[in-house]
């Protein structure tokens, strides 16, 4: 059966339908002041809409007037794994979503009250089938898209406007093969460097780590040696330090119960991929699948899907990983959290949840999380949410 290890059918028992239809108590923790938005893509099917929630300064989440948007494409409306399928540009004007049920991308203006409007000439083809993930530097965009079992799977560039159209970059298209799968497509904190990763099947030889050293007109030019072997099986998220855009850490999602861990690498400026240390290091999960950093560079957080908890690990000078310790969600078993983000203060960490369609909230001491009281927040009916991206109420643009 196409995608097995990343599209997931859910039964959910009764206990779990009411308390995603519940609404989670919203607005007990909201304040007055909006410190910014939370965004999700909710992969709908029919029209895909973008979820919005104001964000308040102790983490709490209300949805926006208006919320949820049209994003333009369409979604699935079945659970799609994958990190990134929603992206904000650097100047917190545009959003770019991953319309996988109709294979577009959607660019979504920014308003200075949160809410969205569909940008020039969106949506536009993603130069593929099923777009799953999204990289974005500047006005360079690729898309990673999964294909459909036989064909159409690549890499695939456009230009960002700054009207927000979406050009595809000729000659840009990196194809890949039929098992490839891929999970995630990201550059370095300098635009030099993308990686994009290969989840693979059951065999061992489709655990991929595509490495890529990006020209000054966009292109791509493959590392020597890429595609490099994945250190487990199912390498799924990843992020680039925002401190050291030298190194690289992958999550390894399909070691088996309490076997996950999370690879750590070093890219050079060509692109070549090498290992950290002893890594891959344990986190005794499972199924570790998103991963995020603080923005001081200091700790990593992974999301274990299989065993519904967040992992965290110290990063060290050398940029490989201590375990610090695992936080499991207030919900209990039988959900699935998916993507995650912090907010740019790095106070709090957002998880999307595709089981409950939800949000849940984490505070952020160091290495340490704690979830907030009202949290999971929940997302509109039809969400089968793949995707989440947060701003700060400045970043906007009328």
């Amino acid at each position: 059966m196409r995608h097995l290890r990343r599209r997931i059918t859910f039964m959910l028992g009764l206990g779990v339908l009411a308390l995603a239809g519940s609404g989670f108590s919203q607005g007990v923790l909201a304040s007055d002041d909006v410190a910014g938005h939370v965004y999700v893509n909710d992969n709908t099917a029919g029209v895909n809409t973008i979820a919005a929630f104001d964000r308040h300064a102790n983490g709490s989440l209300t949805a926006a007037s208006g919320s949820p948007f049209a994003a333009g494409g369409a979604g699935t409306g079945t659970v799609v794994g994958s990190q990134g399928a929603l992206q904000v540009t650097a100047d917190g004007r545009y959003l770019i979503a991953a319309d996988a049920g109709s294979n577009q991308l959607s660019v979504l203006q920014i308003r200075r009250d949160g809410s969205l409007a569909p940008a020039e000439g969106s949506p536009t083809s993603s130069g593929g089938i099923e777009p799953i993930s999204v990289a974005v530097h500047g006005s360079l965009v690729y898309v990673a898209n999964e294909g459909n079992g036989t064909t159409g799977s690549n890499y695939t560039g456009f230009t960002l406007a700054r009207d927000g159209r979406l050009t595809p970059l000729a000659d840009s298209t990196v194809p890949l093969s039929k098992t490839a799968n891929p999970g995630d497509i990201l550059f370095n904190s300098t635009g030099t460097n993308l990686i994009g990763i290969e989840v693979g099947t059951t065999l061992s030889s489709t655990f991929l780590i595509d490495s890529f050293a990006v020209g000054p007109d966009g292109h791509l030019s493959p590392a020597a040696g890429s595609p490099f072997a994945a250190q487990a099986a199912g390498p799924f998220g990843s992020e680039f330090s925002p401190t050291n855009p030298r190194h690289l850490y992958v999550s390894n999602a399909h070691g088996g119960a309490g076997n996950g861990s999370v690879s750590a690498f070093t890219v050079s400026h060509p692109g070549v991929v090498s290992s950290i240390g002893d890594s891959p290091f344990a986190d005794f999960q499972t199924a570790p699948c998103w991963v995020e950093i603080s923005h001081d560079g200091r700790f990593l957080f992974t999301v274990n899907t299989g065993s519904t908890s967040i992992s965290s690990y110290k990063i060290l000078s050398d940029g490989s990983l201590s375990y610090v310790s695992t936080t499991h969600f207030s919900s209990g078993l039988g959900i699935r959290p998916f993507d995650a983000r912090l907010d740019p203060s790095g106070a709090n960490l957002y998880v999307v949840d595709a089981a409950l369609a939800a949000v849940s909230a984490f505070a952020v001491d160091g290495g340490t999380l704690s979830e907030l009281g009202p949290s999971p927040f929940a997302l509109p009916t039809g969400a089968t949410p793949f995707g989440v991206v947060v701003t700060r109420s400045d970043q906007a643009e009328e």
